[in-house]
């Protein structure tokens, strides 16, 4: 999983660096809020995001308000580090849309700890975003078989969109993921079926081939 690091200060941000790249994690590094919301609002940006709220150009409370009117889904989790631990502190950085806060200088374990919350979030809000896009493409998938579908009294062929008169299955293939597999009805198989296999043996013997 990628995880955005960003912060001013370098000793601090190479220590976190190192330490999420020891825990697994896939770590991306800027140095201000300007660049940050820059990576937060690309199309790939990366889903988990560690920020200094003091940082020059834009801070990290401030980012977290952007990420938070940005209409990405899903949106990315962002935890707010900083050295401004009182609990007016804290009130403000959740309500700037931070989804948790940690104070510097971190604690290595309360920090995994958070980060692991954070990514069981984020893994179910992708999975809940791919379940949506599934239905969605079935939405679509259903709407295109809906409507009033003209259909020959004889052949039973159908009349698709550009005026040809087609196989029903074949229609029906290219407007779904149908699958066909063939076999014959009982009223067609007494009707069709079995006049033909009458005729087969006066068939023979004309050509010589019966008894």
């Amino acid at each position: 999983m990628r995880i955005l690091i960003a912060d001013d200060d370098a000793v601090s941000r190479r220590i976190l660096e190192v330490t999420l790249q020891k825990w697994g994690y896939e770590v991306t590094t800027v140095v201000d809020g300007a660049q940050a919301w820059e990576l937060l609002n690309r199309e790939d940006s990366p889903p988990f995001a560690i920020l200094d709220w003091m940082m020059p150009y834009v801070d990290g409370a401030e980012v977290c308000k952007r990420v938070r009117a940005n209409p990405r889904t899903p949106p990315p989790y962002v935890i707010l580090l900083t050295t401004r631990g009182s609990s007016g502190d804290i009130v403000k950085g959740l309500e700037a849309g931070a989804d948790d806060y940690v104070t510097k200088p971190f604690d290595s374990d309360e920090l995994r700890a958070r980060v692991s919350v954070g990514m069981r979030i984020v893994e179910l809000q992708q999975s809940l975003a791919g379940r949506v896009r599934e239905l969605e493409d079935a939405l679509a998938r259903v709407k295109l078989l809906q409507g009033l579908l003209p259909i020959c009294s004889y052949c039973k062929k159908v009349r698709d969109d550009r005026n040809y008169w087609r196989q029903v299955e074949s229609y029906l293939s290219e407007h779904s993921e149908v699958e066909f597999s063939h076999g014959i009805c009982p009223d067609c198989y007494k009707s069709i079926v079995e006049p033909e296999l009458r005729k087969l043996p006066s068939v023979a013997k004309r050509h010589g081939d019966g008894p």
